[in-house]
């Protein structure tokens, strides 16, 4: 717009300055155009052209503006309206939503959000009983607008309601006296939703708004007791595939609400809710439908994840809490693999970690009981988990994206995480079943195994073993033995053989008559680049560990140090962990040894800094021994 025209806003100035905002190609002038705007929604002649902005022969684009600078104005400049003004600006809205029904979806949205914001602001003293007088004029005879639309209309209207408070610019005493307002008319929407949702004929459009609007209630924390038979009705919508995602939704935030904890009796009658989707579940499954099996475990993981406290608590009904949480264990082990056949395993993560702080709460006594109960129950997550960790087959992972592969990477370090949470509940008897499995694994020789299987054992041990202390473990000495047994034939298992080996390092320092079953596998991945960062952290970690039971070895190590740094294998950030594991390697040595050693490695570092130092001092010669003046002719120095 003009810079003499900024001041002048008009309808027809706000019409061109629209036009220029979305149909300009210039940048800068849409810019220009979209500053000025803004400055027009938040001027006092706001007020006369939004109303003209909204009339039928204006296209949505104008329309929406209108509305929009109804919002802005009744949202942010409140205290200028004067209260007389109150009623008629009400009685204005409404008729334009009524209008706006059967109109465009985007005005309509715009100035539903504009009368709920006129009614927050007025709520409760001046527009007592806003939301019953919402539903009593929207159901009243409509003339020329026919009732679907009508009803779509108040949908909209009581859904933007909740979500406008929400992000209200209401002082925080108006905020608590609207929010007890808004709860208390829950009563006259609950009938509405409960009658549309239930109605035989309601179309799926009507019944997806009624799903909508449950979700946008139940965020003003609805008693979950009153809004128990739409949930029950949110159920039977499961079964409609129109429905399916928006009923997921809205069962989900009202199971979510933190007080909804309260009403025990209630979260009882949906636990045989969610089991009844077990079948629907299981042939989502079956037919790679993956948004199905997605909403259902989302649903039953969150049943059990904010609630499973309150459910174990209920000792006479433990049977159907231990089918919840053997369907959340069918959830863990979805077939496929993660992120590229599934996308819902790992949900249930934390439901994992909420269930064993709730059994290890209980004072002795009771958590003895439910640990005889659970205890199976973790051993059998153990075994999926590990399942589920497995790298697909070469063939497969080759063609994941890199994408891909790092999203499954950090897949495999939650369940690593929570394969460490997990043994605080199992204890030794873990590390003893995973070697066990391990043992069976490689000495078998009838059956054949795959890398995939070997590897995701010793990624079970490798994740207990680097935060926790194994060293009383009595399984460690037949790991340590079962380590050179691997046919180490791919990079993935080789890595995990080295990160393994390091989480040991402590271990080896006590039992150093170890060392020499794992060292000359650490020295001989030195050499290959694609095991840079396991086995220099390994041989790191050993060294820093073990230094005073390594001089047996030292010349061995120093030698394969060396090889590999005169061949620039490993980058320059694993060549100094190399230094450094070497550093503590010497540290322990006798004086002459070190001094001879460090000859060794140091002096070709030392010759190539002379080079370099050489090379600089030969490229400044020019510049030192003369300076070109401007005119061309050369000075002497």
């Amino acid at each position: 717009m003009d810079s003499d025209t900024a001041a002048d806003f008009t309808v027809e100035n706000v019409e061109k300055a629209l036009h220029q905002l979305y149909y300009d190609p210039n940048i800068e002038n849409k810019n220009l155009a979209q500053k000025w705007l803004m400055q027009a929604q938040v001027s006092p002649q706001a007020w006369q052209f939004c109303w003209v902005l909204l009339r039928p022969d204006k296209v949505p684009e104008i329309q929406y503006f209108g509305a929009s600078a109804l919002h802005t104005k009744i949202s942010r400049y409140w205290s200028d309206i004067p209260a007389e003004q109150y009623d008629s600006l009400k009685s204005q809205l409404f008729s334009q939503i009524a209008r706006f029904a059967s109109g465009s979806k985007i005005v309509l949205t715009r100035l539903c959000v504009a009368l709920a914001s006129l009614a927050l602001n007025m709520m409760p003293e001046a527009w007592p009983g806003a939301v019953s007088e919402m539903v009593r004029m929207f159901q009243e005879d409509g003339g020329d607008v026919d009732g679907r639309a009508r009803c779509l209309a108040l949908l909209e209207l009581l859904t933007v309601l909740p979500e406008e408070f929400q992000t209200s610019r209401l002082p925080q005493y108006r905020k608590g006296q609207v929010r007890g307002a808004l709860g208390s008319e829950w009563t006259a929407v609950y009938p509405l939703l409960q009658q549309l949702l239930r109605q035989p004929d309601s179309p799926s459009l009507v019944k997806a708004r009624v799903l909508k609007c449950l979700s946008s209630w139940v965020l003003l924390d609805v008693p979950l007791n009153e809004s128990e038979g739409l949930v029950e009705a949110s159920f039977t919508a499961l079964a409609d595939p129109e429905l399916f995602d928006t009923a997921v939704e809205a069962i989900v935030n009202t199971i979510s609400q933190p007080d909804s904890q309260r009403y025990v009796n209630t979260l009882l009658k949906l636990v045989p809710q969610v089991l009844q989707l077990q079948e629907q579940l299981r042939d989502a499954v079956q037919n790679g439908d993956m948004e199905t099996s997605h909403g259902i475990c989302r649903i039953a993981v969150s049943l059990g994840e904010n609630h499973s406290r309150a459910l174990l608590e209920q000792v006479e009904h433990w049977q159907s809490f231990l089918a919840l949480v053997n369907m959340i264990m069918f959830c863990t082990g979805i077939p496929g693999h993660y992120p590229v056949n599934e996308t819902t395993s790992s949900l249930t993560l934390t439901f994992w970690y909420t269930l064993q702080d709730d059994i290890m709460s209980f004072e002795a006594e009771k958590q003895a009981v439910y640990l005889q109960v659970y205890r199976p129950v973790y051993f059998q997550l153990v075994d999926v988990l590990l399942h589920k960790a497995q790298f697909p087959t070469d063939e497969e992972y080759a063609s994941w994206s890199s994408d891909e592969k790092e999203q499954f990477r950090i897949y495999r370090v939650d369940i690593s995480d929570t394969l460490m949470y997990v043994y605080e509940m199992l204890g030794a008897e873990l590390l003893s079943n995973l070697y066990d499995k391990l043992g069976r694994l490689l000495t078998n020789t009838e059956q054949t195994t795959t890398w995939q299987h070997t590897e995701a054992l010793l990624y079970g041990f490798q994740s207990i073993a680097e935060t926790i202390d194994v060293n009383y473990s009595d399984v460690i000495p037949g790991l340590i033995g079962l380590i050179p047994r691997i046919n180490i034939n791919n990079v993935q298992l080789a890595d995990t053989v080295m990160f393994t080996i390091g989480a040991l390092a402590e271990w080896l320092a006590d039992h150093p008559v170890m060392l020499s079953s794992v060292l000359p596998l650490v020295l001989q991945a030195l050499g290959n680049p694609d095991l840079s960062v396991s086995s220099v952290s390994t041989l790191k970690k050993i060294c820093r560990e073990c230094k005073y039971d390594l001089p047996p070895y030292a010349t061995n190590i120093v030698a394969v140090s060396q090889e590999v740094l005169i061949k620039q294998i490993h980058k320059t950030s694993q060549c100094m962990w190399l230094m450094q594991a070497l550093g503590f390697l010497l540290s322990a040595l006798p004086v002459e040894e070190i001094l001879r050693n460090l000859h060794s490695l140091i002096t070709p570092y030392i010759q190539q800094l002379e080079k370099l130092a050489e090379e600089t001092r030969f490229l400044r010669v020019p510049l030192e021994g003369s300076l070109h003046t401007t005119s061309g002719t050369r000075t002497t120095v």
